[in-house]
């Protein structure tokens, strides 16, 4: 891939530097897009970014970076993280540690601030094609920080529906953020939100779903589902509790959202079975009640030492079949099911031979 080196100073690259949200990130007198569409948000926290000032004080090595050629403009594809981080502080908008004190740019006395823009980063100027400068960026490593797999996906679909999309859930506070914090894990600006959504609505094809809406003029099918599942939701399980956040709701909601629930009972419902000793796993009631599958309440099992009483004293025969087996060949099973009342405990088990416990239970 053809390349360029230059020697630019900070002085240059910082010339009519503006972080603006809608507008974007520039600088270079106007002529580099600090964040192109594909790139991610700022990521850094502040401790990496003051030793991105730290190393450039010190006149360390900062490490090299490299722009892609757009005619007569340029985009950042590896260093926004550090670009951003020293153009933020000659632009008065954080603090750093200097022998102790903590200076803003205008605290810095004008020998240190001609040494700091002074300081000359290497940039290895990119002049392939449009398709080669994408897949060369899928496989870069930003300053330590490795994309994440949604981040590839945007290099590769960038366009007016991603620009949109993030938009609604890639920025701090963003909307997705404010209406879905509570059921969602993960942060907008590392793409959490989006991924999710995405694989939501298209059942986990996502590269399928950004691959057809990729020319699309905006996102809002993403985003009115998205609201749709949330609002869903918060309407099916009114009473929020902490076990709600992170749970696979996009594929409930679409298989579910047709189906009339007595929210009433619902509720009723997630008291007693928090309330239930034999429920192991509490995040489990949602799917469980949407379900009606017991394998995500994770019940309680019978411990090895019951099932080696129980094995005993039935004398190794299955009461179903009458046949005699090993231990390793019979399973425990509730005389009564834990759906009609029954316990794990040992008045309440019995041994049966896999096939006859498998068919009894439906497994």
């Amino acid at each position: 891939m053809p390349f360029e080196d230059k020697q630019i100073p900070i002085r240059e690259i910082v010339d009519k530097y503006v972080n603006n949200d809608e507008e974007g990130v520039i600088g270079y007198d106007g002529k580099l897009n600090i964040r192109p569409k594909y790139q991610r948000e700022f990521v850094y926290k502040d401790k990496q970014r003051n030793a991105v000032m730290d190393t450039i004080m010190k006149g360390y090595p900062l490490g090299e970076m490299y722009w892609a050629e757009n005619g007569e403009t340029y985009e950042l594809m590896d260093g926004q993280q550090r670009t951003v981080s020293f153009c933020e502080f000659v632009s008065g908008n954080f603090s750093i540690d200097v022998n102790g004190n903590q200076l803003f740019w205008h605290n810095i006395i004008d020998d240190q601030k001609e040494k700091i823009l002074d300081y000359k980063i290497l940039i290895h100027i990119f002049k392939g094609t449009e398709s080669e400068k994408l897949e060369w960026f899928k496989t870069i490593n930003i300053a330590g920080e490795k994309l994440t797999d949604q981040e590839l996906r945007n290099a590769v679909y960038t366009g007016p529906w991603l620009t949109d999309a993030k938009r609604h859930f890639s920025k701090t506070g963003c909307p997705a953020y404010q209406i879905g914090k509570d059921y969602l894990t993960g942060t907008p600006i590392r793409q959490d939100y989006l991924e999710t959504a995405l694989d939501w609505i298209s059942g986990g094809d996502i590269e399928g779903y950004m691959a057809v809406h990729q020319h699309d003029p905006n996102a809002n099918a993403l985003w009115f589902y998205f609201r749709a599942v949330i609002d869903w939701v918060s309407a099916t399980f009114p009473n929020y509790r902490r076990e709600m956040k992170g749970q696979d709701w996009g594929y409930y909601y679409n298989e579910f959202k047709d189906k009339m629930f007595d929210v009433k009972k619902l509720e009723e419902e997630i008291v007693t079975l928090i309330d239930d000793e034999e429920v192991q796993n509490v995040k489990g009631i949602y799917p469980y009640l949407l379900t009606r599958n017991e394998k995500y309440l994770n019940l309680r099992q019978f411990s090895e030492k019951d099932m080696r009483k129980v094995y005993e004293k039935q004398q190794g025969i299955c009461p179903i079949c009458g046949n005699k087996f090993s231990i390793d060949e019979m399973e425990a099973d509730h005389i009564i099911p834990w759906s009609k009342g029954g316990k794990t405990t040992i008045d309440n088990c019995q041994m049966l031979c896999k096939m006859d416990n498998r068919t009894k239970s439906g497994k």
